[in-house]
C-alpha cells in the first residue's frame, strides 16, 4: 500500500453531470481542482442513465414507426428487429460521450482520481482504488456522489429476473413480459422502449393516478396513449410481495379491487431513489443531513459546515441532471468567490423553473406547478389548453397525441407552470423556461413571431389562449 498526498483548491467527490461540471467551472475561474469517482467519468447519467436511454428510445420510436408503415406508404415482409443491435448503440454512443468528459478534464486542467473516495476531514478526502491509497487535501470539497435505486425489501435485484434501472441497460435481449414497478420517468420510458420490442409489459403505480407527480391532465393523457399502445397502467396498485422463480416473477398488489397478482417473464423496480450519502464520512464531519438522509444546503449550494458544498441527487432538491449542472455551477462560483477569484453575479435557483422531462412517445415536459398546485397555494389562475391536433406540423408528422397548457396567476400574468404532451415537447419547453426565468407573461410569448409550420407555434397558441385571444381553436 502506498500513500500520496496533493493539494487543491477544490476536490470534488463524484464525477457525475453536476460533478464533472462543477469541476470545469472551477477550473475556469482558476482554481486548482481534483475530481474523484469511483467508476466512470459522466456517472449514471451518462453511462447508465440518461443517454443510453434515449439512445434505446430513439431505437423504439423508429421500431414503431416502421410498424405503422402502411400509413406511409411504405410495406415490407417479415420484418426482424434486433435489440442486440439497439443496445450496442447506446453503449457506443455512450462511450462517445464519455471519452468527450475525459478531454475536458484535459483541457480544463482538471486532474482525476479513480478510486473509493470518503470525507476525512473538512479539507480532506481519501481515494482508495486497488492497493493505493491517496490523500487529497483541498480548501473546499463538494460532494456529488448521486442516488441509487431504492428496492423493494420482498423483490431483491438480481439481474435475471428482477432488474434495476441500471442491471436492465445491460442487457442485450427482451423477456417475452415485464412488469414495471413505478411509473416516474424511468419505470415509463422502460416500458416504451420494451413493448416497442414486443413484450407485453403492465406498469404498477401505488399512487391514485400514472406518473403522479404531472399535471393531471398529463396524467390522463400518457394513460390513455400507453392504453392504446397496448401497455396496461394499473394505478392504486400498491406492492405487498412478490415470488421470484426460475419461470419469472409473480408481483402481488393490493388495488381498489382487493389483492390481486400479475405474473411476468421480468420485473423493473424503479419506486425511487436514495441518496449515496452514506459511508462517506459525512456524518463524522457534522455534516447536516435530513429526515431522508439528503444533504441539506443553502442557495449557494453550502453545507452547515463551511468548507463543504454539496450538488445533485445528493441534495434532493430535484433529482435531474440538468438541475445538478446548474447547481455544480453556482458551488463553483461561489467558491471562487469566496477565494477572490469571481465577482460576478451568483444566480438564485429557481426550482419551479426548471424543466422536468420524460422522453417516452408521446413525451411528457413541464415546469412549476401544476394547475391543483396553484390553486393550493392560493392563486387565482387562468388556464389555457392548446390541443396538437389543431398544430400544422403535428399533424404532417402523424403524431397528434397531446397539448400545451399553461397555468397563469389571472392577477399579474405571471406564468405558474406549463404541461406538455406530444412530439418533442422536451424540447419546446425552455421557451417557457427562459419566459419565467425572465419575468415574462404569456402575453409576451403570444406577441412573439413563432415560424410555421412548426411544432413551437402550440407554445404561442396556449399563450394567445390565457389572453383571451386565441386563433386556431
Amino acid at each position: 500500500m502506498t500513500t500520496e498526498s496533493a493539494q487543491f483548491d477544490v476536490a470534488v467527490l463524484g464525477a457525475g453531470p453536476g460533478g464533472y461540471v462543477a469541476a470545469i467551472r472551477a477550473a475556469q475561474l482558476g482554481l486548482k481542482v481534483a475530481l474523484i469517482e469511483r467508476e466512470q467519468l459522466g456517472g449514471v447519467c451518462l453511462n447508465w442513465g440518461c443517454i443510453p436511454t434515449k439512445t434505446l428510445l430513439r431505437n423504439a420510436e423508429i421500431v414503431e414507426l416502421i410498424k405503422d408503415g402502411e400509413e406511409y406508404g411504405i410495406s415490407y415482409d417479415n420484418l426482424r428487429v434486433d435489440y442486440a443491435k439497439a443496445y450496442k448503440r447506446s453503449r457506443e454512443v455512450s462511450n462517445r460521450l464519455v471519452r468527450g468528459i475525459e478531454f475536458l478534464m484535459k483541457k480544463n486542467d482538471v486532474r482525476v482520481f479513480i478510486g473509493e473516495g470518503t470525507l476525512t476531514g473538512p479539507h480532506s478526502i481519501l481515494v482508495e482504488h486497488r492497493s493505493e491509497e491517496r490523500q487529497i487535501n483541498a480548501e473546499y470539497l463538494i460532494v456529488a456522489t448521486g442516488a441509487q435505486p431504492l428496492v423493494l425489501p420482498f423483490l431483491s435485484p438480481d439481474g435475471s429476473r428482477v432488474f434495476t434501472y441500471r442491471q436492465l441497460l445491460e442487457v442485450q435481449r427482451v423477456p417475452k413480459s415485464m412488469v414495471v414497478i413505478g411509473s416516474g420517468a424511468i419505470g415509463m420510458e422502460f416500458a416504451y422502449i420494451f413493448h416497442a420490442y414486443g413484450a407485453d409489459v403492465t406498469i404498477l403505480e401505488a399512487l391514485p393516478r400514472i406518473m403522479p407527480l404531472e399535471d393531471e391532465e398529463v396524467s390522463a393523457e400518457i394513460t390513455r396513449s400507453f392504453n392504446r399502445r397496448g401497455i396496461k397502467t394499473i394505478a392504486g396498485a400498491k406492492v405487498v410481495d412478490a415470488k421470484v422463480s426460475p419461470e419469472g416473477v409473480e408481483v402481488f398488489f393490493e388495488a381498489e379491487k382487493g389483492r390481486q397478482s400479475v405474473k411476468a417473464e421480468w420485473a423493473l423496480v424503479a419506486v425511487s431513489v436514495k441518496p449515496n450519502t452514506a459511508g462517506i464520512g459525512l456524518d463524522k464531519l457534522g455534516v447536516r443531513l435530513n429526515a431522508g438522509g439528503y444533504v441539506e444546503v443553502d442557495d449557494h449550494m453550502a453545507t452547515n459546515v463551511p468548507s463543504i458544498y454539496a450538488i445533485g441527487d445528493v441534495t434532493g432538491k430535484l433529482r435531474l441532471a440538468h438541475v445538478a449542472q446548474a447547481q455544480g455551477v453556482v458551488a463553483a462560483e461561489s467558491i471562487a468567490a469566496r477565494m477572490g477569484k469571481y465577482h460576478g453575479h451568483i444566480p438564485r435557483l429557481d426550482y419551479d423553473a426548471m424543466p422536468r422531462c420524460t422522453y417516452t412517445i408521446p413525451q411528457v415536459a413541464s415546469m412549476g406547478l401544476s394547475e391543483a398546485q396553484a390553486k393550493e397555494r392560493g392563486y387565482q389562475v387562468k388556464v389555457s389548453k392548446f390541443p396538437l391536433r389543431a398544430n400544422g406540423k403535428s399533424l404532417a408528422l402523424n403524431n397528434t397525441e397531446g397539448f400545451i397548457k399553461i397555468v397563469a396567476d389571472a392577477k399579474y400574468g405571471e406564468i405558474l407552470g406549463v404541461h406538455c404532451i406530444g412530439p418533442d415537447v422536451t424540447e419546446l419547453l425552455p421557451e417557457f423556461v427562459l419566459a419565467k426565468n425572465a419575468e415574462l407573461t404569456p402575453e409576451e410569448i403570444a406577441r412573439t413571431v413563432h415560424a410555421h409550420p412548426t411544432l413551437s407555434e402550440s407554445l404561442m397558441e396556449a399563450a394567445e389562449g390565457v389572453i383571451g385571444q386565441p386563433i386556431h381553436i
